[in-house]
Formats: C-alpha cells, structure tokens, sequence
C-alpha cells in the first residue's frame, strides 16, 4: 500500500462530495495511462474503495495505441497494489497514419481517439462513469489557452454528461500538479512519461501553446504565490452577466 498524504486524500474527498461525482453503486472506469496523475487517482479511488461508507467499483484502463508499448512495470504494479486493471488494445496508431491531415493537431487526434475507446470500453462494460486524471493545474492551463488562442472563456468542469450518456468525473480537479508530482514521487511509482505518447513519434513540430501557457502560469504565481487560490475561487464564481454576451445580459 503506497502513502497518501491526507492532505490529499481531504482535497478529493471535499470534492467528491461538492460535485458528488462518485455514489452509492457506482460504476467507474478510470483512465489509466500510467503518467503520475492518472496512477495517483487509481491508487485514490483504491484507497477510497476501502473507507468510504459507501460501496462503489472502479476498473482502471490503458489504452493501447498499437505501436508496441511495453506496460509489464504498469501490469505489475497495478497487480501488487489490487488495482483492477485492463490494457485495450486499439489501432489508434495505424489509424493516424492513414487519417491524420498534415498540419492538424497530433495531440488534439489522439486525444480524441483515446477518449472515444475509453467511453466504447465503458459503454460494453456497463460503467456509467469515467474517472479521467485532471487536475486544478489542468483547468487552469485550459482555461488560458483558451483566453489566450481560442476567443473562449472555458475550462474543465469537475463532472458533465457526454453525448453518450456517460458521466465524465475529474476527481482530482482541486488538486495541484506539484502534490502528485510529490506523491509519484515519495512511492517511487513506476511512471509511464512522454515516450508513450503516439504523437511523439510522428517527425511533425510539435505544439507549443500548453508548454508556453504552463511556464505562463509559473511566471505568474512566482509573482503572486496565491495565483492558483484565487484562480480556483474565480472557477467556483462565474458572473455571466458582467461579459459581452447577449443572451446573458441582465436586461431587468
């Protein structure tokens, strides 16, 4: 059994209940690439699973894009630590190279397939939700490169319905990147890092928006180390009325 802080452990428990994400005879399944924030949220919701007063199930899942991953460190883990787990095996991969137009986004793609192959796994298994690893750093870099690039104001919501039906769930939403880098860290947790992105083996220049947005934001909070405090507040109280849209305009 690996150590998790309750610090940690008290952020996702307030946010599950705030958002209610998880219940009496849920179904989750959780995307599991192996990366420190996904691993982190398994090894949560393993803890969970075993004190909360509620019964619920979980099953963790990696998807294989078919380029020969090596997941024998994750299988073994995820088998020490009694984390239901189960690599699906695609051809993501294959896919992209006959579909992917040139100068698309090779992240935006795989993305997109990835999810799409973890919402079909749930459907066929019968989960009603899906557990994905976001964390606050997470929406709060969405949310700028979307200010910043895309003309929208927008970030990642704690729980929504797809067009599926499914319920999607970010329990680690009011979590910081920097706990579960420290986390990964102190239980030496065999992480699966950037070599497992499909993308990264395409000879195609990379995005660069996430990366300049992230050293934005670290810029930011060296000046104001209390950023991310209110960034999180600012999240939790919209006021639609004080922007340019017309139809959330208070007109009476």
């Amino acid at each position: 059994m690996i150590e998790i802080s309750k610090k940690l452990l008290k952020i996702v428990g307030k946010t599950n209940f705030k958002y209610d994400l998880i219940g009496e005879g849920d179904r989750v399944l959780v995307g599991l690439s192996g990366g420190k924030d996904s691993l982190m949220l398994a090894h949560i919701l393993n803890h969970r699973k075993r004190v909360t007063p509620f019964k619920f199930d979980f099953l963790a899942v990696t998807i294989d894009y078919g380029m020969g991953e090596d997941f024998t460190q994750l299988i073994a883990h995820c088998k020490a630590h009694e984390i239901p787990h189960e690599i699906i095996k695609t051809d993501i991969y294959e896919t992209a190279q006959e579909k992917i137009r040139e100068n698309s986004s090779f992240c935006s793609f795989f993305s997109r397939m990835r999810r799409g192959a973890l919402y079909r796994v749930a459907q066929e298994k019968g989960f009603e939700k899906v557990a994905l690893g976001h964390h606050l750093d997470d929406a709060a870099e969405s949310f700028f490169m979307n200010f910043l690039y895309n003309g929208a104001l927008r970030s990642m919501p704690p729980i929504y319905r797809a067009g599926n039906g499914l319920l999607v769930i970010r329990p680690l939403i009011m979590v910081r990147e920097r706990q579960l880098i420290d986390a990964a860290a102190q239980n030496n947790l065999p992480l699966i890092g950037d070599e497992a992105c499909p993308a990264m083996q395409f000879e195609v220049k990379m995005p660069h928006a996430r990366a300049k947005t992230k050293a934005l934001l670290h810029t930011l909070e060296e000046e104001n180390n209390k950023l991310f405090v209110s960034l999180k507040a600012a999240f939790e109280h919209i006021h639609e009325s004080t922007f340019l849209d017309a139809e959330k305009l208070n007109r009476k």
